[in-house]
């Protein structure tokens, strides 16, 4: 069999020297984080989605947040220094990450986009985000994740009522 592609998110940790795990699911179509979860049986408290939004500024950024949590927008523009942020239209994915929807993930985008984690993933050594492509899930050390994003930890989930 022919060896595997890798994706822009392997092939950056990879060159940053982090020891990673691959979980590969059957897929052929977006499925929300949940699903996902549990295809690859990855606890649903370490797995994460990856958002982007764009800011009033016109700037984008990446939100990191637990696939079972909404981000809070107001939170979010406060952890980057925005007014407002919204989430940019699903057809714009692509063109803007380099990703397609279900397979954004926040390391290795077409750009380096400013990066937030929420502050819940400093409760793991090890997180679950998506790998680059539909069907492919990456267990990375937060450290590293951080370091290869420039990423920073901000509480940008909305508080359960």
């Amino acid at each position: 069999m022919a060896k595997e592609a890798k994706t822009n998110a392997m092939r950056l940790l990879d060159r940053q020297k982090v020891v990673y795990e691959t979980l590969k699911y059957e897929c052929d179509e977006f499925i929300d984080g949940i699903h996902s979860a549990d295809l690859t049986g990855a606890p649903y408290e370490q797995s994460f989605k990856t958002l982007v939004m764009e800011g009033k500024s016109g700037g984008y950024y990446v939100f990191v947040v637990p696939i079972e949590k909404e981000v809070d927008r107001k939170a979010a523009a406060k952890a980057v220094n925005e007014k407002a942020v919204d989430m940019i239209h699903v057809k714009d994915i692509l063109k803007i990450t380099g990703y397609v929807r279900g397979g954004c993930s926040p390391i290795g985008m077409k750009k380096a986009y400013p990066t937030v984690f929420d502050s819940s993933a400093g409760n793991f050594k090890e997180i679950y985000v998506s790998g680059g492509r539909i069907g492919l899930t990456l267990k990375v050390p937060l450290d590293a994740l951080l370091k290869v994003t420039g990423g920073k930890l901000a509480d940008i989930t909305m508080k359960d009522v």
